[in-house]
């Protein structure tokens, strides 16, 4: 987001009404009145992906009914121009009014959601602009139905005008500020005087309200400690529990979406508070420290960037950290999620076919479009980048004897590149390399350029850490491929390369019908393979887009290489620096 454009205060706004005459339909109806000035045609457009979310997901799909009048209510002449744009023809008039609605059924944190119980509006997706009316002012009045109560986004109110009216200063920051509207419940906490809410959507006496504002609290208070200062003017986490999962980022707020339930058990609620750690790390990793190709966004095509290893895996590795070192989890409970990260990682053949740079500049047609063999194919930006961050950091404290790590090259990096330019990948690795007083092009050649096995070495030395004894013996059994349960059915979901169902002749989606001619029910494949030890043959019958075959295939042990512990033995140096790493 360009959060400084001067000349938006000498024009006067662009101006929207948004209403649900009848939410329970799912549509939103927006007014949008546009300066025309002295043009005699005007284009405007909606977005075709929206920041945070790398994948062209045409949000003019879902635009009906548009009529384009000019200030006295006369129709004025349109034609659509491209998938997302339409021509106006003014007339002279020094301004157009643009009517549409908004079909909002998509339950999700990057699009629209409207019902009789709230509604969820992002700004790509819902308001449509001028090509040339982008740096000025944009303003939007929410007009509520009668049972709803509260209007929260991120956007400062409109002076001297009624409650539900805000005003962005520009159209990216309309964009950038989703708008929640209902009757959720509202927590408010102040930290060095700065309001910041969370908003409970959802709540249904289920959720912890009470509990779940105090950690987020807590939590921007150790990120504030961390980076110095707070650089917003208000903050607001949007928390939508509508059991659907999710979070996206914004410049002074987020979106994020759970299941009521996750506060009554850890495991989930650990993760909510992961999730909530990881967006609030973007409020500078990549909101105001971004990649340089990330700025000014074109909302029309692709934006290409090789670093989002850089602006998502390195704010993963941060989320449970912080959590981990906000007090809200136990070394244990943090180890054991860097744990599944380097699992997944290491489970994924794709790690050794893509590399972490190759995989942010294929988001686009990747990592939002995953099918059975992409785990093959491609390696997540997310994951290898979190394992890259764990071992860079390492390095760097490795190098430094301690005094510096990777915090201090965010820092350095957002004092630097938080400006309108931003950084580009190789200005990111030199400062590394700075901050550490070593050259690290070496490992950033290997860890992020190719595609490579990483070496935890230097993490696990430092940290005085290891992977568990892997040559315990093993009573359980798997096929080598991943399953699924459709419409009563036990299918083949993914067969990863070189294990012992690809080498079989396995298929995905053939259906598993029996194993050694007895009968498999869908829910009972892990029961079943009880019965068997690793290295056992068996037959399984498959059908096959309705023919029956049998395969042979070869039963191997259940096994998770990669799960950290700290060593019975570590020397006094390696417990210090483990806990100056968790912040104990």
């Amino acid at each position: 987001m360009v959060e400084n454009h001067q000349s938006a205060q000498f024009h006067p706004p662009v101006r929207y009404i948004v209403s649900f005459p009848e939410p329970r339909a799912h549509y939103a109806f927006v007014e949008a009145c546009l300066p025309a000035g002295d043009a005699e045609e005007i284009e405007v457009f909606m977005p075709v992906w929206t920041p945070g979310s790398y994948l062209v997901r045409e949000y003019a799909r879902n635009i009906e009914a548009i009529l384009a009048t000019n200030p006295a209510g006369q129709p004025l002449p349109f034609v659509k121009s491209s998938k997302n744009r339409w021509k106006i023809q003014t007339g002279g008039a020094s301004g157009i009014r643009l009517n549409y609605r908004v079909y909002c059924r998509e339950m999700s944190v990057r699009t629209n959601w409207v019902e009789d119980g709230f509604a969820l509006l992002n700004g790509a997706p819902t308001f449509v602009t001028s090509t040339g009316l982008l740096d000025w002012p944009h303003e939007v009045q929410i007009d509520l139905p009668s049972h709803w109560t509260i209007t929260v986004t991120g956007l400062p109110e409109a002076p001297n005008g009624p409650s539900h009216r805000y005003l962005a200063q520009d159209y990216d920051a309309l964009v950038d500020s989703p708008i929640l509207s209902g009757n959720p419940a509202v927590y408010h906490f102040e930290v060095d005087g700065i309001a910041h809410f969370l908003v409970n959507e959802g709540e249904a006496g289920v959720w912890d309200g009470p509990r779940s504002a105090s950690d987020c609290e807590t939590i921007v208070r150790r990120y504030r400690d961390m980076w110095g200062s707070l650089p917003y003017q208000k903050y607001v986490f949007l928390n939508l529990l509508t059991e659907s999962p999710g979070g996206l980022e914004h410049g002074n707020s987020v979106c994020l979406m759970s299941s009521r339930w996750a506060t009554r058990t850890r495991g989930p609620y650990l993760r909510w508070l992961n999730l909530v750690s990881h967006e609030f790390f973007h409020v500078w990793n990549i909101k105001r420290l971004r990649p340089a190709e990330l700025g000014p966004f074109d909302y029309e095509r692709e934006n290409y960037t090789r670093s989002l290893w850089i602006a998502e895996g390195i704010t993963d590795y941060y989320a449970a950290l912080t959590v981990r070192r906000s007090g809200l989890s136990d070394t244990a409970e943090y180890l054991a999620s860097l744990s599944e990260v380097i699992q997944a990682l290491q489970s994924t053949p794709g790690r050794l076919v893509q590399s972490a740079e190759e995989s942010s500049f294929d988001a686009w047609i990747k990592l939002y479009r995953p099918d059975e063999n992409s785990v093959n194919t491609s390696v997540s930006y997310y994951t290898k980048g979190t394992a890259v961050a764990w071992i860079l950091d390492a390095l760097i404290r490795q190098s430094t004897s301690g005094a510096r790590s990777l915090d201090d090259v965010m820092r350095l990096a957002f004092e630097r590149f938080s400006g309108e330019r931003g950084f580009t990948t190789e200005e990111f690795k030199a400062l590394a390399g700075e901050v550490a007083g070593v050259p690290l092009g070496s490992f950033f050649s290997h860890a992020v350029e190719a595609a490579a096995e990483l070496d935890y070495t230097p993490a696990l030395d430092w940290f005085g850490l290891r992977f568990k004894n892997v040559d315990a013996p093993k009573t359980c059994c798997v096929i080598g491929a991943e399953t699924r349960i459709d419409n009563g059915r036990l299918l083949v979901k993914k067969i990863p390369r070189g294990t012992r169902a690809a080498e079989s002749g396995l298929n995905v989606d053939d259906e598993i019908i029996a194993i050694d001619e007895f009968r498999v029910r869908p829910d009972q494949l892990s029961q079943r393979l009880e019965n068997y030890r690793p290295g056992d043959k068996v037959t399984l019958l498959v059908a096959r887009r309705d023919a029956i075959l049998r395969i042979g295939l070869v039963l191997s042990a259940e096994r998770k290489l990669w799960q950290l512990e700290i060593l019975p033995d570590a020397t006094g140096a390696q417990k210090r620096n483990l806990a100056r790493w968790l912040g104990l």
